[in-house]
């Protein structure tokens, strides 16, 4: 909306032409996000379902009675700002439907007194990444550039058939809801780590494959609604901010499923939309270290486990087991691949590892965790564009 009423307004006063530019959008949005987040969740979450703790999870009493849901709140207000802030195209349109549609599977999840069951929530998950992966293709061709190597294609990308694209991108955005929903544990990590990778991805999009004369110089593809996407990234961003406000340890407030599936797909959109399915791996890296290395886990022990093999955990790890013959003792362990014991010593997600094994505090997960993926974001992404 802005950009058209600037057109109008500068006649009346000069200045007003500032709102046809991205970058003061961009700061509007961010600033705008984090005021109305900081001052309308304590009035909101009242009104928001209540945490019901989760068994076998270190401190999960101290989330148990909190409000929960809340990223609904942060999700319709970067919403709403992003449409009043940007016209969008068709396609972007279909998008944001896809992250409300993502954001209500998981507000209906933290609603729920008994909580969904894996199958029901994965399958919800593979059908609305299917419906966005095939909008923003538009069911045709796409453009894309990899790390290390150059294409034919426009900028130096290779040229994706739909029938490949599609499932493709649906299971990477697939990959990224559940990544980041595995990393919601500690008060603030996933919030935290999700910010700084979409404050990283709106800056690439809007700086180097948004702009034309960047992109060009860098030999990689331009895509036009860069800049566009970088406003809906800064809004939600700004929101994020507001709501670690009162997210930061101890919690008042938890952004629930109905936050971190949205914040998952949107950061695999934001992939999708900078060209290289491989820079949600660069901009995030603890969120899919931390929580997509405990989907690997998940997904090899059950296919060993229908191959016939012995996958149980060992008893000693389990702290008042309800039933033994469910665990494995010292002698069926012996006799276990090596390579299930081996995923049996490391926690999933990591931050359980690094809080009941390396006795971390949640503040030192928190910080160290951020940390890491700070220094890393960067340099990776100096690596993969400049080795080209």
């Amino acid at each position: 909306m802005f950009p058209y009423l600037s057109e109008y307004l500068l006649e009346i006063w000069g200045p007003f032409r500032l709102f046809g530019s991205y970058l003061v959008l961009l700061s509007m949005g961010a600033f705008a996000g984090a005021v109305a987040n900081w001052l309308l969740l304590p009035r909101l979450w009242r009104y928001m379902p209540r945490d019901q703790g989760k068994p076998f999870v270190k401190n999960s009493e101290e989330a148990k009675g909190k409000p929960t849901g809340a990223g609904s709140i942060v999700v319709g207000i970067s919403l709403l700002l992003w449409i009043f802030l940007m016209p969008g195209t068709w396609r972007m349109w279909g998008m944001a439907v896809c992250l409300f549609l993502v954001m209500l599977t998981g507000f209906g999840d933290d609603c729920s007194e008994k909580p969904w069951s894996e199958m029901k929530k994965g399958l919800l998950d593979f059908v609305i990444s299917l419906a966005a992966a095939a909008i923003y293709c538009q069911c045709d061709s796409m453009v894309i550039w990899l790390p290390l190597i150059k294409g034919s294609a426009v900028g130096g990308g290779f040229l994706v058939p739909a029938w490949l694209y599609i499932p493709g991108a649906a299971a990477l955005l697939w990959l990224s809801i559940n990544a980041v929903n595995c990393s919601d544990g500690v008060d603030g990590l996933a919030g935290s780590l999700t910010m700084l990778a979409l404050f990283s991805m709106g800056a690439f999009l809007y700086a180097v494959t948004g702009h034309i004369d960047i992109s060009k110089y860098l030999l990689l593809p331009h895509y036009a609604d860069g800049a566009r996407w970088a406003v809906l990234i800064a809004c939600v961003v700004g929101s994020l901010g507001g709501y670690l406000w009162h997210n930061a340890k101890p919690s008042s407030v938890l952004m629930g499923d109905a936050g971190s599936r949205f914040l998952g797909l949107l950061l695999g959109m934001s992939a999708l939309a900078s060209g290289n399915p491989v820079l949600v791996l660069v901009a995030a890296p603890m969120l899919l270290i931390n929580g997509g290395t405990g989907l690997v886990k998940l997904v090899m022990l059950r296919t060993l486990k229908r191959l016939g093999f012995d996958v149980r955990q060992p008893l000693r790890n389990v702290v008042n087991p309800q039933r033994v013959e469910n665990f494995a003792s010292d002698d069926d362990v012996k006799k276990q691949l090596g390579l299930v014991r081996l995923a049996h010593r490391v926690r999933f997600p990591l931050h359980d590892h690094c809080r009941k094994n390396r006795n971390w505090s949640d503040t030192q997960v928190l910080v160290r965790f951020m940390l890491i993926q700070g220094f890393l974001t960067p340099l990776l992404i100096l690596l993969i564009v400049k080795l080209r």
